[in-house]
């Protein structure tokens, strides 16, 4: 057990509201009058979640993408945020940080309505907090909804913004689609509205396909076997098709494609790649071009 599932089992004594929702999916969900509000946090330190040399117009771009990508996983419009900032001492950096943060707020209409600043002391990593709210007019999905039979679908590719890491690691000034992956991710807002009452489970890959695919599966309380890992065609062009690189890409974070599941003979009503499926009992099974192959030793990411 990781450092994070053994802290998240601490703290679910603490959060037993029933919107709080157990602490198993993404977003808590509260009722307020007649609307139901989803609200969603996300934290990203420098060194742990984006490189240090990163722009940071692109920084602020992606802290406000990766909690509208909680809100796309219900189905929720946005309707406002709260920011939480650690002064850089740096003014034209803060400045190019909440640029590309009100560029992404801008395109996907949420506005920002407060937070709180503090003043790190020098030389300690940056780090920033958003959470943002939504507002659900429909059926809400949950990670536990699936049933057996049911096939698991993605939106989109795996594993471009985990090469586009790479790729700045190794080579300074890196560009190209799969950088842009890493930096500048889309949260799938009107999939999520569309998806959202047709879906039996739904969320985001924010870790990697495989544990986020074995997150929901423990959820459901069934096994799911993964049997397609989708390459897009610039990840193929620098890295091929192997085993070892579809593994690498089913168990890269930062995607942010919605996972979802819908009966065997239901269509999805948006673009969509189908990548496995539901069954009794528990666990993950991986095939590869029909056949089975080991699990990695770690399946996605996780905190410890």
């Amino acid at each position: 057990m990781s450092a994070e599932s053994r802290f998240l089992t601490l703290l679910r004594l603490l959060a037993n509201d029933p919107g709080a929702q157990g602490l198993q999916d993404d977003v808590a969900v509260l009722s307020v009058g007649g609307a139901r509000l989803i609200l969603t946090s996300d934290t990203m330190v420098e060194g742990v979640h984006y490189l240090a040399a990163d722009p940071p117009a692109d920084i602020g771009w992606k802290l406000a993408a990766v909690s509208l990508s909680d809100l796309a996983a219900k189905g929720a419009k946005p309707i406002g945020c709260l920011l939480n900032y650690a002064l850089s001492g740096d003014d034209a950096w803060d400045a190019a940080f909440l640029e590309g943060l009100g560029e992404a707020l801008a395109r996907h209409a949420m506005p920002l309505l407060g937070g709180d600043t503090v003043q790190m002391p020098m030389g300690a990593p940056r780090s920033y907090s958003l959470t943002a709210l939504g507002e659900a007019s429909g059926p809400i999905p949950v990670r536990g909804g699936a049933r057996a039979g049911d096939r698991l679908y993605l939106t989109g590719p795996v594993g471009d913004a985990g090469v586009g890491l790479e790729l700045l690691r190794s080579t300074r000034g890196a560009s190209g689609p799969l950088v842009d992956a890493y930096r500048r991710p889309r949260p799938r807002l009107a999939e999520g509205a569309l998806l959202a009452p047709r879906v039996h489970a739904m969320m985001d890959v924010s870790d990697g396909l495989l544990i986020d695919a074995a997150r929901m599966a423990a959820a459901s309380g069934l096994a799911v076997t993964i049997d397609h890992i989708p390459l897009s065609p610039a990840l193929e062009q620098v890295r091929g098709a192997s085993n070892a690189v579809q593994i690498a890409a089913a168990r890269a974070g930062d995607d942010y494609e919605l996972l979802f599941t819908l009966p065997p003979a239901a269509k999805p009503p948006v673009r969509a790649i189908p990548v496995g499926y539901f069954s009794e009992g528990s666990g993950l099974t991986l095939l590869i071009d029909g056949v089975a192959v080991p699990l990695p030793d770690r399946l996605g990411w996780e905190h410890g």
